[in-house]
């Protein structure tokens, strides 16, 4: 009797120790700690933008008692991480706690340089205009997080906290994260005392969150188009020879009477979103048609999987 032969899985997140892939993924981890630290250094703290997440705390802590932001930092992520250790189980691996120790060591450094050669509570020379700093910063900090996450690691901090709530409520984890950020922004205003502080703090969040989003998935300006028509033929047609285009038919049923119907799916370009659109009018101007964005497009025709994975 052969023995089963178990499928191939592949292991997220463990790369061979010294390979190229490794000194990618580390490499990727600490230019984006790195960047990290310049935003929580030159655009939060001296400004005193809360941006959530234990840094946003850790922000207070230093303006109110004098803590080392990093350092500060470093004294919630570590027992925290070790806490979701035991709790999640080894859901935070070796990455996340390289993260939050470099972010702490290089946001301290950057801030003791900045105050010995600069000798300035404002680095950036903004004066009032608080307002850019909430902008750049959230850039520039959603550029480091972006490149984290590229590295296949975590930062740490609330992030694990939302993971253990998430265990005992209901409450999904996107939402536990936003609550949490909120609660933080909130005792920042409570704490200084002026109500520009939550106002610049979610600007600064809401441009993280984008920027992240961008540098994770990439620019991308492909459409995903489904189309639903009587004369799925003759748009069929446009799209193979006049857009040398391909795609799939899909079989579908109408959901009044279940008449069958073929969905035709495809992703194109924006220039040629805009040439179909004619093309379906011309043919079928009472054909349904649902256009969504496309983050990122991998596959024949496109970037291949092959492409994505040796960036």
């Amino acid at each position: 009797m052969t023995k089963e032969k178990k499928p191939f899985i592949p292991t997220l997140g463990k790369d061979q120790l010294f390979s190229k892939q490794w000194f990618y993924s580390y490499g990727m981890l600490v230019l984006g700690t790195l960047i990290l630290s310049i935003g929580y250094a030159f655009f939060m703290a001296p400004y005193k933008i809360v941006p959530g997440g234990i840094y946003g705390i850790s922000i207070v802590l230093h303006h109110q008692f004098g803590f080392p932001l990093g350092l500060a930092a470093l004294c919630f992520n570590l027992p925290l991480t070790l806490i979701g250790l035991r709790i999640l189980g080894p859901k935070f691996g070796v990455k996340t706690f390289v993260c939050f120790i470099l972010t702490a060591f290089f946001t301290d450094g950057v801030t003791w340089l900045s105050g010995h050669y600069l000798g300035t509570t404002d680095p950036l020379g903004l004066g009032e205009e608080i307002v850019l700093a909430s902008v750049f910063g959230g850039i520039v900090i959603g550029i480091g997080v972006g490149l984290i996450f590229k590295s296949r690691a975590s930062s740490g901090g609330t992030d694990v906290l939302a993971s253990i709530l998430n265990k005992y409520t209901r409450i999904p984890l996107g939402q536990q994260l936003m609550i949490i950020d909120c609660c933080i922004v909130l005792i920042g205003l409570a704490v200084f005392k002026d109500w520009k502080v939550p106002f610049y703090s979610w600007i600064t969040i809401f441009i993280m969150g984008k920027v992240i989003d961008t540098v994770v998935e990439g620019f991308s300006s492909s459409k995903t188009v489904f189309i639903v028509s009587e004369k799925s033929e003759q748009i069929r047609h446009a799209i193979i020879n006049d857009l040398k285009r391909g795609g799939t038919i899909l079989d579908g049923h109408g959901m009044y009477n279940f008449e069958k119907k073929n969905v035709l799916f495809c992703v194109l370009s924006r220039k040629e979103m805009a040439d179909l659109q004619v093309y379906v009018h011309a043919i079928d101007p009472n054909a349904f048609m649902a256009v969504l964005d496309a983050s990122e497009i991998l596959g024949h025709g496109f970037k291949t999987l092959d492409e994505k994975m040796k960036k």
